[in-house]
């Protein structure tokens, strides 16, 4: 990856767009650290333990939600609005027409799901300040404290929005995914802020150092893994019939299907995750007293471990339908003149794909669970003994995952461009 880098940058175009997309990390990263006058989100972490909704939203932000600055929502309204506007296209036909209707349905969609972003972003701010309405600092300037609310929630809603502006423009005008990009930054921003506060424990205590190192070997070893699966996949072969049209002979060629171990990414995991930990958010809101959920449903209980991980299988089967239709695919290599060796062609070889995706996607989901629960695991084993809940948030295994895959993605989009200039001329 590293020497995919050093070319890239020998290239001008590739030079500029990687020039652009650091100017605009850095810009994000800026507005990550301006405060938003009139408010503290220090009593939302003041008493947290485990790894909750906001902990999930401060880590994305990369710390962005503990400094209170004006970027403190940062992308989680727009993944949120994503998901749901994904969600949506599945259930209701029109917009499923409009996702398949080429360009500018496409663009239709991506319309839609910021004017989502900007309700949940709104919900989201008004959320923050009416459950921590103390933090709001109410000898500002001899205003009312509703007034000063107002104003947080206005600078945080137009701060969430222009963070999705940031993403967009990375993506236009730079390298990879503008969204992922910035969620790539935040969490990698979190984990060094994390290591420097415990490596500052060290010079406190000496044993601090094993934590530390048995921390570092744990996520060695955890990128290797999701490295391992990320590239794992079942390959069926597909065989194609010779065709013969005019004086030239098609097919009788051999191709496969690649399906993949870990196709639906972290979706699974965020969306079960927000699933059980926006309800706290609610109930904080409107019922400050009750305590019930977070004592029955918080990041250490056991109920816990076992709906996240139920979510988790059902979430990623149920994206595993989106992205992967066996009966599209059958029809396709019909049409194709294609056949799998030992498969009739229709429908025997849509339940044979079907089989093979439930099977691939199982075992994907299983990973995901056994990653997305290593955090809860881990504070049930050792507790928040010598600080050690600071690494677990920091890395936990859902922002590694994050890590790694926009970390890949980036690499072979590098790949594909600086393949793409050297056969220009070939190809031309």
């Amino acid at each position: 990856m590293f020497r995919t880098i050093i070319d890239a940058f020998k290239v001008k175009e590739i030079r500029k767009k990687i020039l652009i997309t650091l100017l605009l990390l850095l810009v994000y990263r800026i507005g990550c650290w301006i405060p938003c006058v009139g408010f503290s989100t220090d009593a939302i972490f003041a008493n947290s333990s485990g790894f909750g909704f906001f902990e999930l939203m401060n880590m994305v932000s990369g710390g962005a939600l503990q400094n209170c600055s004006v970027l403190a929502l940062g992308v989680s309204p727009y993944i949120t609005a994503s998901i749901v506007i994904q969600l949506l296209t599945v259930a209701i036909p029109s917009l499923e027409r409009l996702s398949k209707s080429g360009e500018d349905g496409r663009k239709k969609i991506s319309f839609y799901t910021r004017i989502a972003a900007l309700v949940l972003a709104v919900a989201q701010a008004i959320g923050i300040v009416v459950s921590y309405s103390s933090s709001i600092d109410a000898n500002l300037s001899g205003m009312p404290v509703w007034l000063v609310g107002c104003g947080v929630v206005l600078i945080m809603t137009a701060g969430a929005m222009f963070t999705v502006w940031i993403g967009e423009r990375i993506t236009d005008l730079g390298i990879g995914n503008g969204t992922s990009l910035l969620i790539f930054v935040g969490i990698l921003s979190s984990a060094g802020t994390s290591v420097s506060a415990i490596i500052e424990y060290c010079f406190v205590d000496i044993t601090y150092i094993w934590y530390l190192v048995i921390f570092i070997v744990a996520v060695i070893a955890i990128f290797a893994l999701i490295v391992f699966m990320d590239g794992g996949e079942r390959r069926v072969q597909v065989q194609y019939a010779k065709q013969i049209k005019g004086r030239k002979m098609y097919g009788g060629q051999s191709n496969y299907i690649p399906i993949r171990i870990n196709a639906t990414g972290v979706m699974p995991i965020i969306f079960a995750t927000a699933l059980i930990t926006f309800p706290q958010l609610i109930i904080s809101i409107f019922w400050p007293d009750v305590t019930w959920y977070s004592d029955w449903l918080g990041t250490n209980s056991w109920l816990y471990i076992v709906l996240t991980s139920l979510l988790i299988l059902v979430f990623a089967f149920f994206y595993s339908k989106i992205s992967f239709n066996p009966d599209d695919v059958s029809k396709r290599i019909q049409q194709q003149g294609g056949f799998i060796p030992g498969i009739r062609a229709g429908k025997p070889t849509a339940e044979y794909l079907g089989k093979i995706s439930n099977r691939v996607t199982l075992f994907g989901a299983i990973f995901l669970a056994v990653i997305a629960l290593i955090p809860s695991l881990a504070f049930k084993a050792i507790g928040d003994y010598a600080g050690a809940s600071i690494l677990i948030n920091a890395f936990s295994a859902t922002g590694l995952m994050i890590v790694v895959s926009t970390a890949l993605e980036l690499e072979k989009q590098l790949s594909a461009q600086m393949y793409v200039r050297n056969h220009k001329g070939f190809l031309s």
